[in-house]
């Protein structure tokens, strides 16, 4: 559980840098300052943290299964994103509403990054034993400071291409919404088989299957005409 957990948390930090190449660089210094002044003003709530406790927080499965509903929301609105960047990107008309959407998830840094940093910190604390916490906070503070910026400066070095960067953006967001459920059944994926059907649930999911895709269809045979009309 520990190194699906180290591998989500590399796999966040990961997203939230490539998620900043395709800011303005203003826009990367005010994340900056802010990542910075909530490792730095943290220290007191990550001193109250054991590893003991810790590894309790990893056993349990409610709290797991709390993290992946953020965690799903995390990746949702960084998919969310990547499609409406390429619809930009391929010189689609782009409605008010639909420019106002992809600003607002172009600012949002992810919800995830946060509880990361904190976890950063947690670990560097115990790193040190004996050191004054708020020099070791401030330190990462000012770490992350630069490394933002820098990390989002080689990225953009690497990878000039928008459209490779948000392909990888999204297969990588992708991979973290696996391990997020890997992570959540904690090893609980075993289950009693039985012989039975369900009958009603059965006709309920059908029900929605073919609800849903009359809908769907509805909707786009609506739009079709609209369309002709004009």
């Amino acid at each position: 559980m520990q190194t699906v957990v180290i591998i989500l948390i590399l796999l966040v930090c990961f997203n939230f840098m490539l998620k900043q190449t395709y800011s303005k660089r203003w826009t990367v210094g005010i994340t900056s300052i802010v990542c910075a002044l909530f490792v730095g003003n943290m220290w007191p709530y990550a001193i109250e943290q054991s590893k003991t406790q810790i590894a309790d927080w990893l056993g349990n499965p409610q709290l797991m299964l709390d993290t992946s509903v953020i965690l799903s929301i995390d990746v949702c609105t960084q998919m969310a994103f990547c499609m409406l960047a390429v619809h930009m990107l391929t010189g689609g008309v782009a409605k008010p509403r639909t420019l106002w959407m992809y600003r607002v998830l172009r600012w949002f840094p992810g919800l995830m990054f946060f509880p990361v940093l904190f976890s950063m910190l947690v670990a560097l604390i115990f790193a040190f034993p004996g050191k004054e916490f708020s020099t070791i906070a401030w330190c990462l503070a000012a770490a992350i400071l630069v490394a933002i910026p820098l990390g989002t400066i080689g990225l953009r070095w690497l990878l000039p291409e928008k459209e490779l960067r948000l392909e990888l953006l999204f297969i990588t967001n992708a991979l973290t919404a696996i391990l997020g459920i890997v992570a959540t059944v904690n090893g609980r994926t075993a289950v009693n088989g039985i012989s039975e059907v369900d009958w009603s649930a059965l006709a309920g999911l059908l029900v929605l299957v073919l609800g849903g895709g009359t809908a769907g269809l509805i909707i786009r045979r609506f739009k079709i005409n609209k369309l002709a009309q004009k």
